[in-house]
């Protein structure tokens, strides 16, 4: 509808291209009834194909928002108990598949007394009040700030593009949708694709199995650093002990030598009845043995030599004292 007045009015002219937009937006939704009844026709006449299966997230089940840089949900108890006793089973049966591991563990979970679980829920409970408090101050940090504000853009956006791209079509301007369609696409994320989310979930898997096989070594090298320790005060005790063993044996022998040359200078005067042999350094054992035998023979015929003899071992022994 084009008007023939030379000089029309401002308000004639806006109604008439409402009136214009109304008729084209019309004919366009008809135009699209009119295509979606053929198809569904040809669709009709086609024969059956074997349904194409469905892949992604389960119906109803929502997928919980992943928050960039944010803290690290924690683990339930359970999950901490199949962590845990996972690698000890998958090492005990190495040719039993993933499945029947996990049944294996659940059967083993629900037969644990709750004193024995207890020890899990309570780790899984510090767990979550450790996520709480840093959740709390990540969601006062910029950043989760500037996550919140490009996700709520972003389906601002994808609210609002079937309306632009309906009205820029009818209004003539495709550039200017596919110039809003490239400011979209700029919003979309590509660290919330499912691609990234298995691999991120694959990397948090092994750097879980790294964090325990480090903790699992340095508890074993703390209990070696305590055994090496344990050792080398040992060992110091010893050699002290050794030491001090040492310095006692070379006084004992310095008293022997000591002994032995008052033996032999105070026994020098006291001769073997029948022999006349006295004693050396080197022979004070021998003459020894045969003063006794000498002795014992006949006591009563050698006692005054008993009486000498015990003269001189009272004197040695008030010396040695």
């Amino acid at each position: 509808l084009v008007p023939m007045v030379s000089q029309p009015s401002p308000t004639v002219l806006s109604g008439c291209r409402h009136a214009t937009g109304k008729a084209q937006h019309g004919n366009f939704l008809v135009a699209i009834k009119q295509e979606k009844g053929e198809s569904a026709r040809v669709g009709s006449e086609k024969p059956e194909e074997e349904p194409v299966k469905k892949r992604g997230w389960p119906k109803g089940k929502k997928r919980k928002k992943i928050l960039p840089n944010g803290p690290k949900a924690p683990v339930t108890g359970y999950v901490r108990f199949l962590n845990e006793r996972r690698e000890q089973i998958r090492t005990q049966h190495p040719d039993l598949p993933f499945p029947e591991i996990t049944k294996m563990l659940g059967a083993e979970w629900s037969k644990l007394q709750l004193s024995e679980k207890q020890r899990y829920l309570d780790e899984a409970e510090r767990e979550k009040q450790q996520y709480m408090k840093e959740l709390r101050e990540y969601q006062q940090s910029e950043a989760y700030k500037m996550c919140t504000e490009k996700i709520q853009e972003k389906k601002i956006k994808k609210e609002d593009v079937g309306t632009v791209g309906v009205n820029t079509l009818l209004n003539g301007h495709l550039q200017k949708a596919g110039e809003c369609s490239d400011t979209f696409s700029t919003f979309d994320v590509p660290i919330f694709t499912e691609e990234f989310l298995d691999q991120n979930k694959a990397r948090e898997a092994e750097l879980r199995r790294l964090r325990k096989m480090n903790t699992e070594f340095e508890e074993q090298n703390a209990i070696l650093q305590k055994h090496t320790e344990s050792m080398n005060c040992a060992k110091e005790k010893l050699e002290q002990e050794l030491v001090q063993e040492e310095r006692q044996t070379l006084a004992l022998q310095q008293q022997l030598q000591s002994v032995r040359q008052a033996l032999t200078a105070s026994f020098a005067s006291l001769p073997i009845p029948g022999t006349g042999e006295t004693p050396t350094l080197s022979t004070l054992d021998f003459y020894m043995a045969k003063l006794h035998s000498a002795i014992e023979s006949n006591p009563l015929q050698h006692e005054p030599l008993v009486l000498r003899v015990k003269e001189i071992l009272s004197r040695i022994a008030r010396w040695v004292q």
